[in-house]
C-alpha cells in the first residue's frame, strides 16, 4: 500500500508546476501533490507521466529523479523522531 501511495505522490509531483530551481518547501510540495491528484486523478497523473517519458525521455528521467529526491527528503523529515527536551 505505501509504495502505491508513494508512486501516486511521485506522479502528482511530476505533473505539477514546481521546478527544482524553486527549492520548494515540504509544505509547497504537499500542496502541489494534493492539487494535482484533485485535478487529474490517479489515472490522469500516470497518463501525463507516461506521455512525458514517451515524448521527452531524458528530461522525464531527470525530473523523476528530482521528484524522488524531494519526496524521499520529505518522508525522512516526517519520520525523524521528536524527543521532548
Amino acid at each position: 500500500m505505501m509504495s502505491t501511495v508513494g508512486d501516486l505522490a511521485a506522479e502528482a509531483l511530476f505533473v505539477s508546476h514546481l521546478q527544482p530551481s524553486e527549492q520548494p518547501s515540504r509544505e509547497t510540495v504537499a500542496e502541489a501533490v494534493t492539487a494535482m491528484i484533485l485535478r487529474h486523478g490517479s489515472d490522469g497523473c500516470a497518463a501525463v507521466v507516461a506521455e512525458e517519458f514517451g515524448d521527452h525521455p531524458e528530461a522525464a528521467v531527470r525530473r523523476m529523479s528530482w521528484v524522488r529526491r524531494e519526496l524521499g527528503a520529505a518522508m525522512a523529515t516526517q519520520r525523524s523522531p521528536h524527543f521532548a527536551s
